[in-house]
């Protein structure tokens, strides 16, 4: 088990007039090679927990086991964790400050103490993964596009290569051939390398078609984990929370008001088009 959360809590702001109970006794496993999804409300705590992950913030109480050992110890070195549990943040101008992409990219392994060489290898290949034109590699980051830039920021993470990879709402402001494109492309290095993956979005419809797990965040607590078609079938729930199913979900059971024999808990278009085909007999 790769990671492990044990009674885990936060709170902002502790002993003030201002203090917000952000993570609230979260439990949690998280096994290798999983693609999960976290979904919920802003001010849900999705982000808050993910840098919990990386050790960017330390729990109020309770806590974090990542291959066996306690994240909190004294002697454990969080430089450690985050060469294995890396974090791409939602804004990538967060992450680029180097002045062309591939010294950006080569930050990170040359930190982990690679010889030059070593760390131009890694940052090639990373780039090379996440399909970056190399006529691009010496441009500045800040003159790329919002998709070039969210590669550039994946590319920087990986060639650290971690064993966990967080992604924190990884296609804000994209269009959606720009949104599919990054989707995929972490997908297909999911499939490849056996990678686990954290996908933070508020896109229900990204998250049904690419996740194998979804964790529901609310007021700080996990309100759903379980299986994408299992979650959004609770669609009275969800939207309680603020949240929604996917859009195919809807017009499933629209269909299945109207006396048509599908499956109202598709969640995916494969799925959706699948139910649909067969409920009017076209194979």
């Amino acid at each position: 088990m790769a990671i492990i959360v044990d009674h885990l809590n936060y709170i902002y702001g502790q002993d003030t007039e201002q203090a917000v109970h952000a993570l609230q006794d979260i439990n949690l496993q998280i096994p290798d090679g999983q693609f999960i999804g976290i979904i919920g409300h802003t001010g849900s705590g999705k982000s808050t927990l993910m840098q919990h992950l990386n050790g960017l913030l330390k729990a109020t109480s309770g806590t974090i086991y990542y291959n066996g050992q306690d994240i909190y110890d004294e002697d454990y070195k969080l430089k450690d964790l985050r060469s294995h549990v890396g974090l791409v943040f939602q804004y990538p101008e967060h992450q680029l400050f180097e002045a062309d992409v591939f010294s950006d990219v080569c930050f990170g392994p040359k930190n982990l103490g690679l010889s030059k060489k070593d760390a131009e290898l890694r940052a090639f290949e990373a780039l090379r993964k996440v399909g970056f034109p190399e006529e691009l590699f010496y441009t500045s980051p800040f003159d790329l596009s919002g998709g070039q830039k969210r590669r550039v920021a994946i590319a920087g993470v990986l060639a650290m290569k971690p064993d966990v990879l967080i992604l924190d709402e990884p296609t804000a402001g994209l269009d959606p051939k720009g949104r599919e494109d990054i989707l995929g492309m972490v997908k297909s290095l999911q499939r490849e390398s056996g990678m686990t993956i954290l996908l933070v979005s508020h896109s229900m419809d990204d998250v049904a078609e690419y996740v194998d797990r979804i964790l529901v965040m609310d007021h700080g607590r996990i309100a759903f984990d379980d299986i994408p078609r299992n979650v959004f079938s609770h669609v009275e729930e969800l939207e309680e929370m603020h949240l929604a199913a996917p859009q195919v979900t809807y017009i499933l059971r629209d269909l299945e008001k109207a006396g048509i024999d599908v499956d109202e808990n598709a969640t995916t278009v494969e799925e959706a088009a699948s139910t649909i085909l067969q409920a009017f007999g076209i194979k």
